[in-house]
């Protein structure tokens, strides 16, 4: 029998992908499909949303019981209710929402105490490679190489920096002794903004729309060296937070990452 399946921000653009390629895998039975209250697409059915065609599932804002494992990309004001929902249920949770508040962290991990939860800020297994090497090569490079690192992303994109490039960032600063997030300096601008030895500068572009590019630079006198990737769609986040909920499924209580599924921890 597979595993039962409840999607949130259904109708959201990962949502509507989550559902699309969760039909093509053919992994689980999805038994939900949750919006916001008052969402224009309440009522309809979900599978026609994404484009995938009817899977007798309608859209609603309520959370249906009997799930096995949750996946949530909506927005961090829902992230509480999916919480309690899974933690009432035993269910287990995929969180792929970022611009989550240290309160919501503190309640997610005391949460994966009774379910097995995995928090990602980024579920491509291309990026999580990425979050693996930065700290090792900015540990290789040593601090005669400024670090700084872009990200870009669209204009609708509500928080900045990304939660990607924040775990870029905190990974080198566990790798390296720095402090994280003291040592890191948004933007700059003024005419005295010489950039502060040891500090990891972090800037935002938003414009059009870009799925998601990640820059981890690290430059000295005499040459440079970047690690990049580049989402080419939302696919390959929707595969990996499948493949997670794939995984996590049947797991005993805890927090776990991508690194963990993916065999890189």
């Amino acid at each position: 029998m597979r595993p039962k399946l409840i999607i949130i921000g259904a109708a959201g653009q990962m949502g509507r992908r989550i559902i699309s390629l969760s039909i093509d895998a053919g992994w689980f039975d999805i038994i939900a499909a949750v919006e916001t209250k008052g969402h224009s697409d309440i009522g309809k059915d979900a599978g026609l949303v994404a484009s995938a065609g009817p899977i007798n599932v309608k859209l609603d804002s309520a959370y249906q019981s009997g799930a096995d494992v949750a996946i949530d990309f909506s927005q961090p004001d829902a992230a509480d209710k999916t919480i309690d929902y899974c933690l009432k249920g035993g269910v287990a949770l995929v969180l792929g929402t970022t611009g989550l508040t240290e309160k919501q962290h503190e309640k997610l991990k005391a949460a994966s105490a009774k379910i097995p939860v995995i928090y990602g800020t980024n579920m491509s297994v291309g990026m999580n490679v990425l979050f693996s090497l930065v700290g090792k090569l900015a540990l290789m490079l040593g601090d005669e190489y400024d670090t700084e690192i872009i990200e870009q992303h669209h204009r609708f994109k509500k928080d900045a920096p990304s939660g990607s490039a924040l775990t870029l960032a905190e990974n080198i600063c566990r790798a390296t002794g720095k402090k994280f997030p003291d040592d890191l300096t948004y933007g700059r601008d003024g005419k005295d903004a010489l950039r502060q030895k040891g500090t990891i500068g972090m800037h935002a572009v938003r414009a059009g729309d870009i799925i998601g590019i990640h820059s981890a630079v690290f430059s000295t006198l005499g040459e440079t060296v970047t690690l990049n990737h580049t989402a080419h769609s939302r696919d390959t986040f929707a595969t990996g937070a499948l493949r997670a909920a794939q995984w996590l499924v049947g797991k005993k209580p805890g927090l776990y990452s991508m690194a963990d599924v993916l065999g890189i921890n």
